[in-house]
């Protein structure tokens, strides 16, 4: 069905495994339980997850460094007002059409959730991400620590968003783990299980 069609409200509010796509959508005043910010080391000032992800991103981001790798969130909770400037600006510059491709429009954002994050290794620019020594070793070592590529290349179709080399969404280990052994989207997982 075409994407903003037939929405409906996400189910597992406040889980690692909540859905949010062009179909599942979370209400203006919805806000994750136990934000908390990122330790400045890992992240840019202000960058917020849930609990449980931040620190599992603190440790990806530890282990990255022992590695001398650098990986940073640049991006990560999002209010609902937030996303809806995010969004309207990139309508003024692209038009709507283009804006789809690669943002969310307000309450459909994953961001919304705290369980997404945005990253880039302080050298490059995070659109140029795949290009860094840090994404080769996101794709090895991501789901260790309950860390999924959202958008993955050859998903387009699936996901409904152009390939994004730095979008990563904490889902828990388990469910990481399944994901990267088989291939899959979260979406792909969702119909699965």
């Amino acid at each position: 069905k075409p994407y903003y069609t037939n929405t409906k409200p996400t189910k597992n509010l406040n889980s690692n495994t909540i859905l949010v796509n062009k179909y599942n959508y979370l209400t203006k005043d919805y806000i994750p339980n136990d934000l908390e910010e990122i330790n400045t080391t890992y992240a840019r000032s202000g960058m917020q997850l849930v609990k449980e992800a931040k620190e599992a991103f603190e440790s990806l981001a530890e282990a990255a460094k022992k590695e001398q790798m650098t990986i940073i969130a640049m991006s990560s909770y999002r209010s609902y007002d937030y996303q809806v400037e995010l969004y309207n600006k990139y309508v003024q510059t692209d038009g709507k059409e283009a804006a789809d491709t690669y943002s969310a429009r307000a309450g459909y954002s994953e961001h919304q959730t705290g369980l997404a994050v945005d990253v880039y290794n302080n050298d490059l620019p995070y659109t140029s991400f795949e290009q860094t020594e840090e994404f080769n070793w996101m794709q090895k070592n991501a789901y260790k620590y309950g860390f999924i590529l959202r958008f993955p290349k050859d998903k387009t179709n699936l996901t409904g968003y152009q390939y994004e080399s730095w979008h990563y969404r904490y889902v828990g280990k388990k469910v990481a783990k399944e994901i990267y052994k088989n291939n899959l989207t979260l979406e792909e997982y969702y119909v699965k299980k």
